[in-house]
């Protein structure tokens, strides 16, 4: 049997369905567990920006992630690291899963229904007349602190349930060798899930109209109330009725052992000391700061075309359809058999190769927007804002469908190969904090030129400088990881360079308790 583990397939089951029957029960309930949470994160995802983004602006959104978002996550962490020392593994999940649920029914039932009470616009009116123009997301974040609030706690979704709760359990209970053909079925769940929500979304906007956005909420959250307890219920199935045997509930005492000794210092010195998490942590920072440096500048285009709340959500969730369709082909067909074709680098390296072409694309446009040379000539009757938001749609399009079918399976696989505590705790201190410190880091940078030069077209040069150093590292740590990754999951072909079997063997058990 190939480490892979599909050289029993015949050709064509290789390519489309790698799995065992026995491995049906809990690859099933797995895939519709993805399903329910990552359409609660397409959802939300569209949400967020659709409230936030035509009241405050896009220019709020830098100074949300820096100054609500980001202690937020590490509020979160906290929580989730006190919780794990003191409750079991089943418990955490449950408690963490309603105090999401728990706020975004108090938001549309209470919060929203009150927004106009509780905004402060006399003291947002007093600081617009007394600071500058670049303190203007600033001002915007706190007169509309309500929206700022569900913004941060949809934005969340994504680091705290996806990445540490189901991502983190789907590690824990998933050998090297499964975890090569299932994550790739796993990116088909997460765009199927993306075009499910993006029809839902376009459909709740066409029944309720664009003069009911609060019906329209409302919609949308008791479905995600609903979403999140489907997903309550496969956990308890998969915990109680499929991880039974004797191997399961050993590696279930491990790592209820581990977490008996977690903290956030001990997670980020855990980092620390290994180099092959830094360099996953590197990873990670860079893709969000890549990410939400073009987006920003996106968005803040896109909502000069779209100001109205139901016309901006209407667009996303039909830009958010037709990502799910092709990234679900893409995944399908392409996603899960590149990584055994062509190994962990080959595909992780994929990535920001099309954020750095998709990237170069949308800065050309938006420059040659601005330019002086005959737009006119070159684009015709086109609007210059059409343009500008196609080629960023375009990029967010491509960005996104990389995401879902190859970023979020390399990255996830890359823990696999580690022990039990270093999975726990440098997913924590990763998904936890460095997630999050990536899209800060974006913010900052938009911010601070925000303050300096006044508007993002001003600032747009210095972004587009600071975006390809980033990729630059991303690359270079995509390929020290996967190096490492060859040797610890036994799939390196031959010693490196230089080094006995004996000798690579040896660095290998270094390698793991180093970790």
């Amino acid at each position: 049997m190939s480490s892979s583990g599909t050289q029993e397939f015949g050709r064509v089951r290789a390519v489309f369905w790698p799995v065992h029957r026995h491995e049906l029960a809990m690859l099933v309930p797995m895939l519709l567990m993805f399903f329910f949470v990552t359409f609660n994160y397409n959802i939300l995802r569209v949400m967020k920006d659709s409230l936030i983004v035509p009241a405050a602006g896009a220019a709020a959104i830098p100074f949300i992630k820096v100054w609500v978002m980001f202690p937020g996550s590490l509020l979160l962490t906290f929580i989730f690291t006190r919780l794990s020392n003191r409750f079991s593994r089943d418990t955490v999940f449950y408690s963490m899963l309603s105090i999401f649920l728990g706020y975004f029914l108090l938001f549309i039932f209470l919060i929203y229904p009150a927004r106009d009470y509780l905004h402060p616009h006399a003291a947002a009116d007093i600081l617009q007349a007394n600071l500058s123009e670049g303190f203007r997301g600033f001002i915007a974040m706190f007169r509309y602190w309500t929206f700022t609030s569900f913004y941060v706690m949809s934005e969340l979704w994504s680091n705290i349930i996806l990445s540490m709760l189901f991502w983190g359990f789907a590690n824990q209970i998933t050998q090297v060798s499964q975890a090569k053909r299932f994550y790739g079925l796993f990116g088909v769940g997460v765009n199927i899930s993306g075009v499910a929500a993006g029809f839902f979304g376009m459909a709740v906007s066409s029944y309720f109209g664009g003069d009911h956005w609060q019906g329209q909420m409302t919609a949308q959250i008791l479905t995600i109330t609903l979403a999140g307890l489907g997903t309550m219920a496969l956990y308890h199935w998969i915990t109680t009725r499929v991880l039974a045997d004797q191997e399961v509930s050993a590696v279930k005492e491990e790592n209820q052992e581990v977490r008996g000794k977690m903290s956030m210092r001990e997670n980020i010195a855990a980092l620390f000391k290994s180099r092959y998490l830094l360099y996953i942590a590197a990873i990670v920072i860079s893709y969000n700061l890549v990410i939400n440096l073009v987006e920003v500048l996106w968005k803040d285009a896109l909502v000069g075309l779209y100001p109205d709340n139901s016309d901006y959500n209407y667009y996303m969730n039909k830009l958010m359809a037709s990502i799910g369709i092709m990234a679900t082909v893409i995944s399908y067909l392409v996603s899960g058999n590149a990584i055994r074709l062509f190994g962990w680098t080959v595909t992780a390296m994929s990535t920001p190769l099309i954020l750095f072409v998709t990237s170069l694309g949308f800065f050309f446009f938006l420059f040659v927007q601005n330019s002086q040379f005959g737009y006119e000539a070159l684009f015709g009757a086109i609007s210059p804002l059409a343009l500008v938001v196609f080629f960023g749609s375009a990029q967010n399009f491509l960005s996104r469908v990389a995401k879902y079918t190859v970023f979020d399976a390399t990255k996830e696989m890359a823990f696999v190969p580690l022990s039990q505590e270093s999975k726990i705790k440098g997913k924590a201190a990763i998904d936890g904090i460095c997630n999050r410190l990536g899209k800060a880091g974006g913010s900052v940078i938009h911010f601070s030129l925000l303050i300096t030069m006044g508007s993002f077209i001003a600032s747009a040069p210095y972004v587009c400088a600071l975006l390809m150093g980033a990729i630059a590292i991303w690359m270079y740590a995509v390929k020290k990881v996967g190096n490492q990754f060859s040797i610890m999951s036994g799939d390196a072909k031959q010693p490196l360079e230089g080094e006995r079997p004996a000798l690579v063997n040896g660095m290998l058990k270094e390698q793991q308790q180093a970790v």
